[in-house]
């Protein structure tokens, strides 16, 4: 059972990214505030759900949450900042852009850079432990998901509709067969024989 925040009695932003793991694509975090007496039996880690019920958690938490933000960082970002500074760059974005200040941030994983004047909390496995987190999992790979699918068809070879810009042996051989585009990140190692690609 996921419990619905780490204070219950602040205002408590749940933090979450998507497609850190990715070759092609940005990163794409997501900061929301639910309800307290918030539940869906759903609900959890989103790599934990399949895809149609993610779709649907993402109508449910779209309209049922108090407050949701989504903050991207580009590729060119993560190859100019790194990938684990572009991520949090992404949370940071996404909390902005909520219409309220949050009192607590919590996020989810071991590593998070301070958001000015909000004390944080990170939560190794959190998506699996905390419903907010869980829900701002759900939203960053159903918008990421839907970027790259936008994207699929401008590129259609490297098949981002199915593996949605991760280290697929399909992907790689697209890359190997069709080089690489300007949504690739050209600091990661797209290929095991790191061939030079650009």
């Amino acid at each position: 059972m996921l419990q619905s925040k780490i204070h219950p009695n602040l205002r408590e932003v749940g933090c979450d990214e998507a497609g850190r793991g990715c070759l092609a694509g940005p990163v794409v975090a997501a900061a929301v505030i639910l309800p307290n007496d918030f539940h869906h039996p759903w609900l959890n880690d989103s790599k934990q759900v399949g895809k149609s019920h993610r779709n649907a958690l993402r109508e449910v938490i779209e309209k049922e949450a108090l407050f949701w933000a989504i903050g991207v960082c580009s590729p060119e970002e993560i190859d100019q900042i790194n990938i684990l500074n572009a991520s949090i760059l992404a949370m940071h974005r996404a909390i902005e852009k909520l219409d309220t200040i949050p009192e607590f941030i919590a996020v989810d994983g071991n590593r998070f850079k301070p958001y000015p004047n909000i004390p944080h909390q990170t939560e190794v496995k959190g998506d699996g432990r905390f419903l907010h987190i869980a829900a701002a999992s759900i939203l960053a790979k159903t918008h990421r998901d839907e970027i790259m699918e936008r994207l699929h068809q401008e590129f259609p070879h490297y098949g981002w509709n199915q593996n949605a810009g991760y280290p697929t042996l399909a992907h790689r051989n697209a890359i190997r067969t069709h080089g690489i585009t300007s949504h690739h990140r050209k600091s990661f190692r797209l290929l095991p024989e790191q061939l030079r690609l650009f």
